[in-house]
């Protein structure tokens, strides 16, 4: 049985949305949307501290670099994102030169950009 987080629900399950692979290759502007990162990690070309990774629900934790394999570089779609993209957020680090980034953190509620409820989610849950 997994242990258990402790703190409020709804910002744990944030968190851990937040987490996962595909979501930070879309926040990293990997790509521009998240249908289109999930796509990347499923197509195996994504990183994960060097290993390739093709889980989208892989879930990273703190410390944890996400790149993209170097076959994969030159991708028309990536190119396209990274240079569209301005997005600059507290819990990960990016690397234009190496295309690589750090999840330096998980995320705290107020510093996830969503606009969620959160309650509403767990309370449709909890029945």
């Amino acid at each position: 049985m997994p242990k258990e987080k402790e703190g409020v629900t709804g910002e744990i399950l944030l968190q851990l949305c937040e987490s996962r692979l595909d979501n930070v290759v879309y926040r990293m502007g990997i790509s521009s949307s998240r249908r289109g990162a999930r796509q990347l990690v499923s197509h195996r070309h994504i990183t994960v501290n060097g290993e390739l990774v093709n889980i989208p629900s892989y879930s990273l934790k703190p410390g944890d670099v996400v790149g993209v394999r170097e076959k994969s570089k030159s991708l028309q779609t990536i190119n396209d994102a990274l240079s569209a993209n301005s997005s600059v957020y507290e819990w990960m680090t990016w690397n234009s030169e190496k295309m690589e980034g750090t999840f330096v953190a998980v995320p705290e509620r107020m510093q996830i950009p969503e606009n969620i409820k959160e309650q509403l989610i767990v309370e449709l849950y909890s029945k």
